[in-house]
């Protein structure tokens, strides 16, 4: 029988040996996607912080093949959800169905119920189909004729969205959005990763084939697992504590903002400040890994004034000067 705190792939879950698993994702992920390396670190964040992902970019930039890289780089299950006006609840999370052999009734469990849940343009269904995902992203259980069901560990939901197409679409609202702890863009890539792009495929790259294209497991749950426990031990000082508060509170006070970051956000900042931290090597958490990870952390959840729209103003450039604008810890 296999040791508990070792994973399929051998590994025993070390902090150091987690923290090495973790850093080669990057590169066994770059075997499949070409320069998306924030993106894949904002991933292995919110693995780390037990959180979920809004990635957010036109069709053709590669966000479903990053899932797909990241489960098979992480040795844990996927499963992708394309979401339509007509999709319903039960279709992600599960129904009763009704066995004639046995003459009751049983649960048929959703999509949901995998480690890594993609769910294609989550904002082209409609709001009753979106909240399905509520109780199963905050709760990590679904309740199915009142009877609540455990989701798998790890849990991601990494929803997709367009961000130019709106025809047909239906806006996730505020407190859905807060739930994504990261609201990651994933830009077009530069001529050099486009020219690369397309030479991998020139020499027969198939992305719907990432054991071909040679994108093994190395990393698994218990590399997060170990991952985690070791984040959860990264020391904040006091003056990191109040340059989070100070940071959230400024975007309440913005005169461009009509929704600054809540509580809920705050908190978020300071626990991806402290993945980032240790990711970078280190047990304790400086004023640079804040800004690193304000603008993902922080930039769905602050809603403009329509008039600072209308003058090209950004959520990011608001967070840019806000952070320019509030004192440094030192």
């Amino acid at each position: 029988m296999m040791d508990p705190t070792t994973d399929n792939a051998g590994r025993t879950g070390d902090p150091g040996d987690a923290r090495a698993a973790l850093e080669t994702l990057r590169a066994e992920i770059a075997k499949a996607v070409v320069g998306q390396d924030p993106a894949v670190t904002g991933l292995v964040v919110a693995l780390l912080c037990r959180g979920h992902v809004l990635l957010e970019g036109v069709p053709g930039v590669a966000k479903t093949l990053l899932v797909r890289a990241l489960a098979a780089a992480l040795d844990v299950g996927t499963k992708r959800v394309q979401f339509t006006p007509d999709l319903m609840p039960s279709d992600v999370t599960g129904s009763l169905v009704y066995d004639a052999r046995t003459a009751e009734f049983s649960f048929q469990p959703g999509p949901v119920f995998t480690n890594l849940l993609l769910a294609d343009e989550i904002n082209r269904t409609p709001p009753k189909t979106q909240a399905s995902l509520l109780e199963a992203m905050e709760e990590r259980q679904v309740t199915v004729d009142g009877t609540p069901r455990p989701l798998p560990e790890p849990f991601l939901v990494a929803a997709t969205q367009n961000p130019v197409e709106y025809e047909g679409t239906y806006p996730l609202p505020e407190a859905q959005l807060d739930r994504f702890l990261l609201k990651l863009t994933i830009p077009l890539p530069s001529r050099q990763d486009e020219i690369d792009v397309l030479t991998r495929h020139a020499e027969g790259f198939n992305p719907r084939d990432l054991h071909a294209a040679g994108v093994r497991p190395v990393a698994g749950p218990a590399d997060l697992e170990a991952a985690r426990a070791a984040v959860a031990r990264t020391t904040v000082s006091p003056e990191i504590t109040a340059y989070v508060v100070d940071i959230c509170r400024a975007t309440r006070e913005s005169p461009s903002l009509t929704l600054g970051v809540s509580p809920r956000g705050a908190t978020a900042l300071l626990a991806t400040s402290r993945a980032w931290a240790w990711l970078t090597g280190r047990d304790y958490v400086i004023p640079d890994d804040v800004k690193a990870l304000a603008l993902p952390t922080l930039r769905h959840r602050v809603q403009l004034r329509p008039e600072a729209e209308m003058e090209g103003v950004t959520a990011d450039s608001v967070i840019n000067a806000i952070l320019a604008h509030v004192p440094v810890p030192r």
